[in-house]
C-alpha cells in the first residue's frame, strides 16, 4: 500500500481534474488505484469512485480523532497499489490551532509521510512558478514536495520558462497540462454537480485518461509514492441511530460520508436505502430513520408533492427516531422557499421554516456537545463537523434545541437545530464523536 497527497496552492486549481486523470490512467494501466479527500467533502469523492471504481472517502485531521485518522488512513489504501488523497483548498490550509489537528492535507502528509504531488496553476505567470514552489517546499517540516505538474500551460514556450526554473531549484517536473476550457466539471452552489447527475462522465473521464498518458510521467509519479501505515480497529466514527436504518438516498439526499456508514454497519447495523424524490417511504421494518443533507432546496416542489413519502415519514416518527443533517433538516421543518421564493409545505416534524431565496453561505467547522440523547448520541457527547450551506432560518421555530455550537478555534456560537419528541435535525454534519 502506498500513497501520494495532491495538492495544490488554492481551491480552482485543477486538482479535482488532475485526481481523476490520474486515477483514469492507473486503472487503465490495471493497476488497482483508490483515492481519499481531505477535510470535509461530500461531492469529490463520488468523482474519483467514478474513476476509480473503488469508493472514495475522507481523511479529516480536525474533526477525526487521532486513531480513528489512522484507522481511517488504512483502511482506505487497503488493497491497493497507489492511494491518491486530494487535498481541499490550499495544502497548508485549515483551521483550530493545535498542531497536527487542523484539517490540512499537509497533516495527512505529514502524519503518514505522504509524499506532496503538487499541482501549480502558471496561467499568467512563468519562472515566477519556481518560487511558489520553494515556498511549498520548505514551509513546513515533515512536509515532502515530490515532484510538480503545471497546470494550464499555455504553449511549449511557457512551459519551459516554468518547468526550467522549477528544476533549477531541484524539484522534478512531472508533466504540464494545457489550458482547456472543456476539461473542467460544471459546477453549483456547493460545489460540483454531482457526479450522478453527469451521463457525460464516463467520456471525460476516457479523455482525461488519454491526456494523463500523453502529458504526466506517470511512472515517476508512481514512484514517488510512499507507504502507508496498516490498517488497526477503531470504534465506528458515530454510533449507529439504530440497527437497521431507513436511510433517504437520492438526487436531493445523498450527502453521507463513507466512513460515517461503514462504521455503522461494522457494528451490525444494516442499510434500507429509499428516494423521496421516488415518494417513496422509510421501510416500516426500521428502527431510525436518517435523512442526509444534499439539494432539497432544488426538488421542494415535487418533496412536497411526494405524498406517500411524508405520510409514511411522519408515521414512522410517531413510534421510531429520525434525524435530518442539514438538507435533511431542512425537509423535516414547517417548509422549504426555494430560490424563487416560493414557500413549499415540508414534512413539519420539527417547528422551523428555511428559505433558499434569502441565501447566506455558512461555511466552516463546527464542535457539538448534545443537548439530549438522539439518533447522534448520549446527551454530553461531542461531536466534530461542519456546516456547509447557504440556505438560512425563515422561521427559527419554538424546538428544544438539539446541541451547543463552537466554531474550530472554540469561539462560542450558540445553540443549534432541534429536537422535538423522537425527531432531531439541525445543519450540522457529524463527522466524528470525540474519545473521551
Amino acid at each position: 500500500m502506498r500513497g501520494l497527497v495532491v495538492g495544490a496552492p488554492r481551491s480552482g486549481s485543477g486538482k479535482t481534474t488532475l485526481m481523476l486523470a490520474l486515477l483514469a490512467a492507473f486503472r487503465r494501466r490495471g493497476l488497482a488505484v483508490g483515492a481519499a479527500k481531505s477535510g470535509p467533502d461530500y461531492i469529490d469523492p463520488a468523482f474519483h469512485e467514478a474513476a476509480s471504481a473503488r469508493p472514495s472517502g475522507n481523511l479529516d485531521s480536525w474533526a477525526m480523532p487521532p486513531r480513528l485518522l489512522e484507522s481511517r488512513a488504512a483502511a482506505a489504501g487497503a488493497g491497493l497499489d497507489l492511494l491518491l488523497v486530494e487535498s481541499a483548498m490550499g495544502l497548508f490550509d485549515g483551521a483550530g490551532a493545535e498542531p497536527g489537528r487542523q484539517g490540512s492535507a499537509a497533516d495527512i502528509a505529514a502524519r503518514f509521510g505522504l509524499p506532496v504531488l503538487l499541482l501549480l496553476d502558471v496561467s499568467g505567470q512563468s519562472q515566477t512558478a519556481a518560487a511558489l514552489a520553494r515556498g511549498f517546499a520548505t514551509h513546513r517540516d515533515g512536509v515532502r514536495v515530490a515532484g510538480v505538474v503545471l497546470n494550464r500551460v499555455a504553449s511549449p514556450r511557457h512551459r519551459a520558462g516554468a518547468g526550467d526554473a522549477i528544476r533549477a531549484i531541484g524539484l522534478p517536473v512531472l508533466g504540464a497540462l494545457p489550458r482547456d476550457a472543456t476539461l473542467s466539471l460544471p459546477e453549483r452552489h456547493l460545489g460540483l454537480v454531482q457526479a450522478r447527475e453527469q451521463a457525460e462522465l464516463p467520456a471525460l473521464l476516457d479523455r482525461l485518461a488519454s491526456l494523463a498518458e500523453e502529458a504526466l510521467d506517470l511512472d515517476a509519479i508512481l514512484a514517488a509514492a510512499a507507504p502507508l501505515p496498516a490498517a488497526r480497529p477503531h470504534a465506528p466514527a458515530l454510533p449507529p441511530p439504530g440497527q437497521r436504518i431507513a436511510l433517504a438516498d437520492d438526487a436531493a439526499f445523498s450527502f453521507l460520508y463513507p466512513h460515517v456508514v461503514e462504521g455503522w454497519q461494522a457494528a451490525g447495523a444494516t442499510l434500507h436505502r429509499f428516494s423521496p424524490l421516488a415518494d417513496e417511504p422509510p421501510l416500516p421494518g426500521c428502527d431510525a430513520c436518517w435523512l442526509p443533507g444534499g439539494y432539497p432546496e432544488l426538488h421542494a416542489g415535487k418533496l412536497a408533492a411526494a405524498g406517500r413519502f411524508l405520510d409514511g415519514l411522519r408515521s414512522f416518527a410517531g413510534h421510531h427516531p429520525v434525524h435530518g443533517e442539514c438538507g435533511g433538516y431542512m425537509l423535516l421543518g414547517q417548509g422549504l422557499e426555494d430560490a424563487a421564493g416560493q414557500r413549499h409545505a415540508m414534512a413539519g416534524l420539527l417547528s422551523h421554516a428555511t428559505s433558499f431565496a434569502r441565501r447566506r453561505m455558512n461555511l466552516g467547522y463546527r464542535q457539538a456537545v448534545l443537548l439530549a440523547d438522539g439518533p447522534l448520541g448520549r446527551a454530553g457527547a461531542v461531536l466534530r463537523g461542519h456546516e456547509f450551506h447557504y440556505a438560512t432560518l425563515a422561521e427559527p421555530g419554538d424546538d428544544a434545541p438539539l446541541a451547543a455550537l463552537s466554531d474550530a478555534g472554540g469561539t462560542a456560537l450558540g445553540t443549534g437545530g432541534g429536537q422535538r419528541g423522537r425527531v432531531s435535525g439541525s445543519f450540522f454534519h457529524a463527522i466524528a464523536q470525540q474519545e473521551a
